[in-house]
């Protein structure tokens, strides 16, 4: 008889043994049905060495249901799950959760059906058809999907479907993707982008673990050159995995990897669609899909033939997942890459402080762009000092960036001002009674949106339209707009310029791939003048007539509790001044301030990076903090005020009396309500030489919570709010 074990997909019951009946065979990392109680659950078959679990005898055993077919996980995926589950103190099954399909994917390929538009339209149609019709036009998708994307019910569609407004469309989900083609489009290279491109390709031809730190300025051709690595694992027939940071990055990028390779690549991400979800997954398992490009979670997806990571844009934050499984997806492609024993590539114009470190300790092989591609010249830099160079009474922009912005549109050149903060204004109260809006869910204002007449929490999403009276006092035409977002900064700029074309980027309004590449297209055109955007076109965009970038308020990201604010400025502005004179014509960059003393806002003007980081990392080495110490957070909510607030007492009077590990709080959370739960933090502060996770492990495995209460971990946390 034959007793295998099991990681279920179950939230209670992670790890259950079970028989294997007679004539049914099975490995390590099959994907298996069985039972649970009256119900069928999903699980892996994992080695029960490498996975503790309660001992049941042989008799009370039920046997596995079905063996699904598709091919089992690799010992590198099952390594880096259990890697990942130990190092964030997170559940095995929660990360494993990541490497799956949906169960139609599971089971097989075959057919679904999909629906659009069919040409025919009635003479008498409701507002409801009449508004879908007009947002579904050029979209194919499911019913769920397509209601999603018209914001109407399913059972207003199922009806245009039965008036014919809507047809069926039957599609293939195993239907093969064209192939890359590495001599497609074969770039002619620098002489230090051919060096760094003839490295990778060594590490790919060679195979073996190689971590890269591609650290090359804005400009500098980064992308050519691990076009380069992921041609060669292409002629290898081994697949490549690209994660972006930023889903609306990928319209760029995807334009760049179909000139080179002749077609686009698989993407995956949460904006693609279900079927196409399918139909990737499966080519990923099979090893057709050659090229993966896509967000933090195709990390864990089960690749055939895995040849070569490269992560681009490699310091970004949003890489670190904040709920869930909170890994950050550029540590764990560094892991995944050990385990499968292939090149991985981190790419950035500002690599974060804990990469530049291992590359000095000689973990990571550093290579260095130094240099624009084609002679190109970095920007010219200066700084704005708002206290002595005043904005005019309701502005935000000083007269030295207003009168550049103007020189810039008499010359027909483009320009671009950065500020991170979307929406109309971050607060919105009333000048008769002072009332502010505040969202009902959250310790946080609802941002007016003018563009959408709307107040939104850019934490839950909760919105409402934008009242004509204070809802306190009912007074008229009395609420004021406090401090600026890129809508009211484009509307200064249009008053201010008013024979300028603006477009104001964010996520908001490029919130499609075809909107994306509608502003790429007109950028390129020379349709727009002034771009105001937030961090999305801080990277990735390369407009050869932008020669002026406006940085609105530069301590804005140095407000707050983030214990990395001063390396995010850092990164964020060198990103966006990066923007500036990547053609012919040379780029200036004017950074708006009221702290030109901020040691980061010095090195900024100076174009001083190896000094600012020298500074950063003198101040974390006295501090312990990453990458000299450790840095781990334990978040308590509960949707009962006093129940958190216990609860996170009941942790701290547990704390560890360890030499090497310092607890602080707990203490209510910044953002002490969120999504309707009352938040406490507690933060550990521990020296290398701690095992921080057993110390976690240990400590909370002694604790009962009541069923109200969430207890989180993060570990290598990148959010303090």
């Amino acid at each position: 008889m034959n007793r295998v074990r099991l990681l279920v997909f179950n939230p209670v019951l992670s790890v259950l043994d079970y028989r294997l009946p007679a004539g049914m065979a099975t490995e390590f990392g099959q994907l298996v049905i069985a039972p649970l109680g009256p119900r069928q659950v999903l699980g892996i078959v994992w080695d029960p060495a490498r996975l503790a679990g309660d001992e049941v005898p042989e008799a009370k055993l039920r046997p596995i249901l079905e063996v699904l077919p598709v091919p089992p996980f690799s010992p590198a995926l099952r390594s880096l799950i259990e890697w990942t589950a130990d190092y964030y103190v997170a559940p095995m099954n929660s990360v494993a959760r990541m490497a799956l399909g949906s169960m139609a994917a599971l089971r097989g390929g075959g057919t679904t059906t999909e629906y659009r538009l069919s040409g025919h339209e009635p003479k008498r149609l409701t507002p409801q058809r009449a508004a879908a019709m007009d947002a579904l036009d050029g979209e194919q998708a499911s019913i769920r999907e397509l209601a999603a994307l018209a914001s109407v019910s399913e059972g207003v569609l199922r009806g245009m479907v039965g008036a014919g407004i809507l047809e069926p469309v039957t599609v293939d989900l195993d239907r093969p993707y064209p192939r890359a083609r590495p001599d497609h489009a074969v770039p002619e290279l620098s002489e230090a982008q051919q060096g760094a491109a003839d490295t990778f390709v060594a590490a790919v031809r060679g195979g073996g673990f190689t971590p890269f730190l591609l650290d090359g300025v804005t400009g500098s051709g980064k992308t050519e050159c691990y076009f380069e690595a992921i041609a060669e694992a292409l002629r290898h027939k081994r697949q490549v995995l690209v994660l972006l940071p930023e889903i609306a990055l990928t319209q760029n990028f995807l334009r760049r990897f179909e000139a080179r390779f002749g077609v686009p690549p698989v993407l995956w991400h949460s904006s693609v669609k279900q079927s196409e979800r399918r139909r990737a997954w499966r080519a990923i398992v099979s090893g057709e899909a050659q090229v993966v490009v896509g967000a933090r979670s195709a990390l864990f997806l089960p690749y055939k033939a895995l040849g070569l990571i490269v992560v681009d844009e490699a310091h970004e934050v949003s890489f670190k997942q904040d709920d869930g499984v909170r890994y950050n997806a550029r540590d764990v492609a560094v892991i995944r890459a050990r385990f499968e024993a292939i090149p991985v590539i981190l790419a950035s114009a500002t690599p974060a402080l804990e990469s530049l470190q291992l590359a000095e300790a000689g973990v990571y092989t550093k290579i260095d762009l130094p240099d624009r591609f084609g002679g190109a010249s970095l920007p010219e830099v200066s700084i704005v000092d708002l206290r002595k160079e005043v904005p005019e009474r309701g502005h935000w922009l000083a007269p030295r960036l207003v009168a550049e912005l103007q020189d810039r549109l008499a010359k027909g050149e483009q320009s671009l001002l950065f500020l991170n903060r979307r929406g109309y204004a971050p607060l919105t109260l009333c000048r008769h009674c002072g009332y502010r809006f505040q969202c009902p869910n959250c310790s946080a204002w609802l941002v007016e949106h003018r563009l959408s007449r709307r107040l939104a929490c850019h934490h839950c999403g909760h919105e409402l339209a934008t009242p004509e009276e204070c809802p306190e006092c009912h007074t008229g035409d009395c609420l004021v707009a406090c401090g600026p977002g890129v809508e009211r900064i484009a509307d200064e700029v249009r008053e201010t310029l008013p024979d300028a074309r603006v477009a104001v980027v964010t996520s908001d309004t490029l919130n499609s791939p075809e909107k994306i590449a509608g502003f790429v297209a007109a950028a390129e055109q020379k349709a727009i003048d002034v771009i105001v955007g937030t961090q999305l076109v801080t990277k990735g965009y390369h407009f050869p007539e932008l020669t002026l970038v406006g940085v609105v308020d530069a301590d804005l990201g140095l407000e707050g509790g983030d214990l990395r604010a001063a390396e995010r400025t850092y990164q964020q502005v060198a990103q966006v001044a990066g923007r500036a004179g990547r053609g012919e014509k040379p780029g200036e960059v004017l950074i708006q301030t009221r702290h030109p003393e901020a040691a980061v806002i010095a090195a900024l003007a100076a174009g001083d990076r190896d000094a600012f980081y020298a500074a950063e990392a003198e101040a974390r080495k006295e501090a312990h903090a990453p990458p000299f110490g450790r840095w781990a957070a334990i978040i308590v909510s509960s949707e009962s005020e006093p129940e958190a607030r216990e609860a996170a007492r009941a942790i701290g009077a547990m704390r560890p009396d360890l030499p090497d590990v310092m607890v602080l709080g707990p203490a209510p959370a910044p953002l002490s309500l969120l999504r309707g739960r009352y938040r406490y933090r507690l933060l550990i502060n521990a020296r290398r030489s701690a095992q921080l996770q057993d110390v976690i492990r240990q400590w909370l495995g002694k604790l009962e919570f009541p069923q109200g209460v969430r207890v989180g971990v993060d570990i290598d946390p990148y959010s303090f709010v």
